[in-house]
């Protein structure tokens, strides 16, 4: 009778958890699908920061340990991100997502940074280009972003991988983030 009660106990948590699981990865899959959603009725909005920076290229390059990016498949190659960019057609896989969000005023808006290197979220009146003139395709370095990180302004704004940063108070009306590396990493809120 004991070892009956002991395994419908297991049993019992095993579903919950699974359940669990469902549960999140739907919550995830709807919130992906539809990636302008009122963030409203949360009191915090997630954007991601993503990237797919080759460890082996960005490394040798910028230093050990500059991309520890652990995606399956990251492969694109330092040479590749400057190459696409000066051809005016950047690296889809360097992304903010959502591309725009919608949410109410008193939302608190959490960047996480779920790719490989650092990357800025920087609030820009307009979009236009970053620190790194090659990665720029011609757009002029906006002023949020002059003077690189040598800007305490713009070091703020630094997110590194797997880190995040919470951004409260914002007003209404919309927002313009960009990072200030990778230029075409862009998105804008809507604040109700």
């Amino acid at each position: 009778m004991r070892s009956t009660v002991v395994k419908f106990v297991l049993l019992a948590g095993v579903l919950i958890l699974a359940g669990c699981v469902v549960f999140a990865g739907a919550t995830r899959a709807f919130a992906q699908a539809n990636p302008t959603v009122s963030a409203a009725s949360s009191p915090l909005a997630q954007v991601v920061a993503l990237d797919e920076c080759d460890p082996l290229t960005f490394n040798a390059a910028l230093g050990d340990g500059f991309c520890k990016n652990v995606t399956l498949g990251a492969s694109t190659k330092l040479s590749d991100l400057f190459a696409k960019a000066a051809a005016g057609s950047p690296d889809p896989g360097w992304d903010f997502e959502p591309d725009v969000l919608k949410m109410k005023q008193g939302t608190v808006l959490s960047v996480v940074d779920q790719g490989g290197e650092p990357h800025t979220f920087t609030e820009v009146a307009n979009f236009g280009g970053g620190f790194i003139e090659p990665l720029n395709h011609g757009e002029d370095t906006v002023p949020e972003c002059s003077g690189g990180f040598a800007n305490v302004a713009v070091a703020k704004t630094r997110i590194l991988q797997g880190s995040h940063s919470d951004i409260a108070g914002l007003s209404k009306g919309t927002h313009r983030f960009q990072c200030c590396i990778h230029p075409w990493m862009r998105m804008k809120v809507e604040v109700k």
